[in-house]
C-alpha cells in the first residue's frame, strides 16, 4: 500500500513525543547554552600546545622543529625558531618556537600536526565557541592563546593524556638512566 513508509514514521514520532513527557532518555532537543551533550574523548576540533609546570614559556613542549608545520596540508602553522636554546623536560638544551601561530580560518581539524609531533607538544582541542566579529587577526591564535597546561589536557581527554605522560616519563627515566650509566665509568677512571 502506497504512504505505509510515512505511516511507520508518523508512528515513531508518536511514540518519541509521547515518550518525552516520562523518559528523559527520548528528549532530543538540549537546552544549549545551559544545558550541553558531553563531548567524546576522541573529539578534535582546533590544535593548541601543551606546557608542563606553571610557566607557558619554559616549560612549552615545543622545541620548533617544524614538522607540523610542513605536515599541515592547509599550510596554516606558521612557526620562528628561536636564537637561543632552553632545557627541555628531560633537561636538555632545545630550541623553542619564538613565533607558533595558526591560522584557525583555515585550518581544517585533521589531526595531521597532532600524529606527527614527536615531542607530544601539539593535541586537539575540544572548545568550539570561537566566533569572532573581526575576520582577519582575532582567527590566528598565537602561542599565548595555543598554550594551555597539561593539567587542562588531563581534564579534557584523561586516557590519551596518562599515556602521553606516562611515555614521557619512561623517556625522562631512560635518560638519566643512560646519563648515570656514562658517569659512573668516568666517575671510576678518575679515582
Amino acid at each position: 500500500m502506497i504512504g505505509t513508509g510515512i505511516l511507520k514514521g508518523m508512528a515513531v514520532t508518536a511514540r518519541n513525543f509521547v515518550g518525552s513527557y516520562f523518559d528523559k532518555e527520548r528528549l532530543i532537543t538540549v537546552q544549549y547554552p545551559e544545558e550541553r551533550n558531553p563531548l567524546p574523548e576522541n573529539y578534535r576540533n582546533f590544535p593548541f600546545l601543551i606546557y608542563d609546570g606553571n610557566d607557558p614559556h619554559a616549560g612549552l613542549r615545543c622545541v620548533a622543529c617544524k614538522i607540523c608545520e610542513k605536515e599541515c596540508p592547509p599550510q596554516c602553522i606558521y612557526i620562528v625558531k628561536s636564537e637561543d636554546k632552553k632545557p627541555d623536560y628531560m633537561g636538555k638544551p632545545q630550541f623553542y618556537p619564538k613565533v607558533f601561530d595558526i591560522d584557525i580560518s583555515v585550518c581544517m581539524s585533521c589531526q595531521i600536526c597532532v600524529e606527527v609531533c614527536p615531542f607530544e607538544a601539539i593535541k586537539m582541542d575540544k572548545e568550539f565557541e570561537l566566533s569572532k566579529r573581526e575576520r582577519f587577526n582575532h582567527l590566528l591564535l598565537r602561542t599565548e592563546d595555543l598554550a594551555k597546561p597539561n593539567e587542562y589536557y588531563h581534564g579534557i581527554c584523561p586516557t590519551d593524556a596518562a599515556d602521553v605522560d606516562a611515555k614521557l616519563a619512561a623517556a625522562a627515566e631512560a635518560a638519566a638512566k643512560k646519563k648515570a650509566a656514562v658517569a659512573a665509568p668516568k666517575a671510576a677512571t678518575a679515582e
